[in-house]
């Protein structure tokens, strides 16, 4: 009953909702005990040859007043009940999209999509369920049978009824035994469900890959055999289920049995009369339903005590990037200085990044360039406060970036990322994601500015186009230009590329670059790239190696070095030169 200690939070605020529904029930409950009770006396007057018309017709009026009372109040609680679980279920699912929203990267390093994804379905259901069929069965349960053995006592004999009820003990040191190992097999199949889950997400998200690669018969293996690990623990979670019922039909028989014999003598000693023990068969009948519920509450109840607990563990994650109570709201502007002492991943060994120091001025343009694993991206994430556990200072206008609140650093800041990712909108909509209410003008005019207006309006329906998800529509080249224009639109202080131009041709990456000098003439703008072009503009450009600035200068006197830049770019530009004679 550990579950409903901690939901006590959501009953205490839907006291009234579930006070009224639980009273239904017990209303419920009570006029069941009328029908066993009046076949009874029916039995015993036609027993007795004292059965007219009149009682026919008040034992039926009876009957019906009952059956209809039934009917109002089951509809009362299941209005009630139902309505507060699923109040339940919307509450948790809006916490966790919330919690998910505000936690950092170090979060999704850690907890795989799939995971989360039936953290946030099967598990919800789970503790749904407990606040819905939970409730129900544990009220009815308690109810029904509670008021069924009272009218077994009141209404026929209390020594038959606790002969009946002697086997009913077995029940709760059968449920106390297979609760517990119910529990633990429910976690362990909800986690190899998460598995399939994450499975199924990263096996359709990369099928181009799988099938360039010819491995969709390795990766068909792999997810069958993740499938029967499902399978197997949740044929555990069933073989343990399905020990209830047997069992409890079992006891109840056994109740019968013991019924009919006792009973049967009393009725010779003329203790009850043959009425007397058709209701008593009748509310013995009537046990089955709370016996069958105490089996499927145990049930309810460790699924949801093991999903509730997975949930809480994610909802009582901290994120790392922690706002200050009096944070700067104003829009992060001015120059931005960077001073990184020292900086490594959670859990590395080796430092990322070490004795990092930059200026850019406001307006200016800086470009970052280096080769793979450099630490080019890992610059800009510490830039945009992805992680917070570095030594040193980045400022903006002489404000420590970590002195900002998020939107007002963030909302000042337009990203284009590497792994560029478009919504399941149509093309005008993740152009104007940031605000839905910019005008039509002012996304072609984004959209311009990222050279990929035309591209749009050859499409068969222009801006109204539907991407498909993760713009699986577009070429590269496309998403990438949309994503920039995606950043432009919001006409940010500082604009950061990161290898944002690496799909598209020299020409069109030239018209962007131009667009942008005359564009973002007072605005900031970091370009981190791999092609040299992509930053040759740059009032200053910083080449970095393992972490560290090796080389730095403008174009010219990069050139002029007989460094790694002076190399990089004779290459590209004599593979440049081989593809245009191509």
């Amino acid at each position: 009953m550990s579950i409903y200690r901690k939901l006590g939070w959501f009953f205490k605020k839907e006291k009234k909702t579930y006070v009224v529904g639980v009273t239904a029930l017990i209303l419920v409950a009570l006029f069941q005990l009328i029908p066993p009770k009046v076949i009874g006396i029916i039995i015993d007057e036609i027993a007795q040859k004292d059965f007219t018309l009149k009682k026919i017709t008040l034992w039926v009026a009876v009957l019906a007043v009952a059956a209809l009372s039934q009917y109002i109040f089951r509809y009362i609680w299941r209005g009630r009940i139902w309505g507060g679980a699923a109040r339940l279920e919307k509450e948790l699912r809006q916490q966790l999209f919330t919690h998910f929203t505000k936690m950092d990267h170090t979060f999704y390093q850690k907890y795989r999509t799939g995971d989360l994804m039936a953290h946030a379905t099967n598990d919800l259901s789970a503790i749904q369920n407990v606040a819905g069929v939970g409730i129900l069965t544990f009220a009815d349960s308690i109810i029904t049978g509670g008021a069924t053995i009272i009218a077994m006592v009141i209404f026929v004999d209390w020594r038959l009824t606790l002969i009946a009820l002697i086997p009913l003990p077995l029940l709760a040191v059968m449920a106390r035994v297979l609760g517990t190992k119910l529990h633990e097999a429910f976690r362990e199949s909800q986690e190899a469900f998460s598995d399939l889950n994450d499975k199924t997400q990263e096996s359709v998200t990369g099928i181009k890959v799988i099938k360039t690669f010819g491995q969709e018969k390795e990766d068909l293996d792999d997810f069958i055999s993740k499938t029967e690990a499902s399978i197997v623990k949740n044929r555990r979670v069933n073989f343990l289920d399905a020990l209830f019922d047997p069992t409890i039909t079992l006891i109840i028989g056994c109740a019968y049995v013991l019924t009919i014999i006792v009973g049967g003598k009393f009725i010779m000693d003329q203790t009850i009369t043959v009425g007397q023990l058709v209701s008593f068969i009748s509310y013995i009948g009537m046990l089955v339903w709370p016996m069958f519920a105490i089996g499927r509450l145990f049930n309810v109840l460790e699924r949801g005590n093991a999903s509730y607990d997975r949930i809480n563990e994610l909802l009582h994650e901290k994120s790392h990037i922690v706002e200050k109570m009096a944070a700067v709201n104003q829009p992060a502007k001015g120059q931005l200085t960077y001073d990184i002492v020292n900086f490594k991943y959670p859990d590395a060994e080796k430092a990322t990044l070490e004795d990092l120091h930059f200026k850019i001025s406001e307006g200016g343009t800086l470009g970052i360039v280096g080769k793979t694993g450099a630490g080019k991206t890992t610059i800009l994430k510490l830039l945009m406060r992805e992680y917070d556990n570095y030594q040193g200072e980045i400022t903006i206008g002489d404000v420590d970036v970590k002195d900002y609140s998020l939107d007002a650093l963030l909302q000042s800041t337009g990203y284009v990322p590497q792994d560029h990712f478009l919504f399941s909108m149509t093309i005008r909509d993740n152009i104007r994601f940031a605000n839905p209410d910019y005008t039509q003008a002012q996304v072609e005019e984004a959209a311009a500015l990222a050279f990929i207006d035309e591209d749009i309006k050859e499409l068969p329906e222009s801006y109204d186009t539907m991407v498909g998800e993760r713009g699986v529509s577009l070429s590269g080249g496309q998403k990438q230009r949309i994503s920039i224009a995606r950043a432009l639109i919001v006409n940010p202080e500082l604009l950061i590329l990161d290898d944002a131009l690496s799909a598209v041709d020299a020409k069109t990456e030239e018209a962007i670059l131009t667009n942008l000098k005359a564009y973002r003439a007072d605005k900031t703008t970091i370009i981190a790239a791999h092609r040299l072009s992509s930053v040759m503009h740059a009032q200053e450009i910083i080449v970095v190696d393992e972490g560290k600035i090796v080389e730095r200068g403008d174009h010219e006197s990069l050139l002029a070095n007989d460094g790694w830049y002076n190399k990089m770019w004779r290459k590209q530009q004599l593979e440049a030169k081989i593809e245009g004679s191509d």
